[in-house]
């Protein structure tokens, strides 16, 4: 099973050349099937608070990461923007389709950013969800800013989560912070972590990419610089079973509610 994380420049608010740069980055890839492709926090428009003009009314960003999934016969994660019929915010959803172009889920970003001015677009999600890859392992989606609320992702890992497959537009001046609270989400839960993010700039600012694969022992097994790129890393179902056996930290968690 083999993860491949999409990291590229996003074009503002232009879908089409978005689709076009992710058909592009996989051409060279040997996709299996079963595999799964992660693409960034709202990939199809960039991190944009213009949701008049960037939510999917057409399902043409839902649509496209259906046929892509379909057609490799993959898993395929894709941020999106989806504005409900009369809402006057949108959700920062990730949607998730099988190899048979089915929904599998979707999961709306739980914590907008404030500090981003996300809030004025965009309303919180109330669900964490989970989906199962090739029936071995148990993914739990997150977004971005989600990234620095360790709650969700121990709620997730108690759900049965295996593996967090993290979409995001990080800006590059709070770079380090990405890496490391990525990593510090794999070893606290003893899970794979994917982490995809953008690179390039917006009309606003700039990304460093930095995509990386962790393992559940807090191992980097790849990592992309500041340029696009694919990071294809292998992921092995009884790495994350095995260390869980033999060093039941996860056990010993305990909620306490005041």
């Amino acid at each position: 099973m083999r993860a491949h994380l999409i990291q590229f420049d996003i074009s503002w608010e232009n879908r089409l050349r978005n689709f076009e740069a992710v058909e592009e980055m996989l051409g060279g890839v040997e996709v299996q099937p079963d595999d799964l492709i992660l693409l960034p926090e709202l990939f199809d428009s960039g991190f944009s608070l213009n949701v008049a003009v960037t939510n999917d009314a057409n399902a043409d960003t839902e649509g496209f990461i259906a046929d892509l999934a379909g057609r490799l016969r993959a898993y395929v994660m894709g941020g999106r923007t989806v504005l409900p019929d009369g809402a006057a915010r949108a959700f920062n959803q990730m949607s998730v389709k099988g190899p048979r172009g089915q929904t599998l889920c979707e999961y709306a970003k739980i914590h907008p950013f404030s500090y981003g001015r996300e809030p004025e677009a965009f309303a919180g999600g109330d669900k964490i969800v989970t989906f199962s890859w090739a029936e071995r392992l148990c993914v739990c989606p997150a977004v971005c800013y989600d990234l620095r609320f360790p709650e969700l992702f121990r709620r997730g890992m108690l759900r049965g989560a295996q593996v967090f497959a993290v979409g995001a537009n990080w800006p590059d001046v709070r770079q380090a912070h990405w890496r490391a609270l990525l990593i510090a989400r794999a070893i606290e839960n003893q899970a794979f972590v994917l982490g995809v993010n953008r690179c390039g700039r917006d009309p606003h600012l700039s990304y460093a990419g930095g995509s990386m694969v962790i393992d559940p022992h807090g191992i980097v097994l790849g990592e992309l610089g500041a340029a696009p790129g694919v990071l294809s890393v292998e992921v092995d179902p009884r790495e994350v079973q095995a260390w869980r056996r033999q060093f039941g930290a996860w056990r010993d968690v305990r909620l306490i509610s005041e």
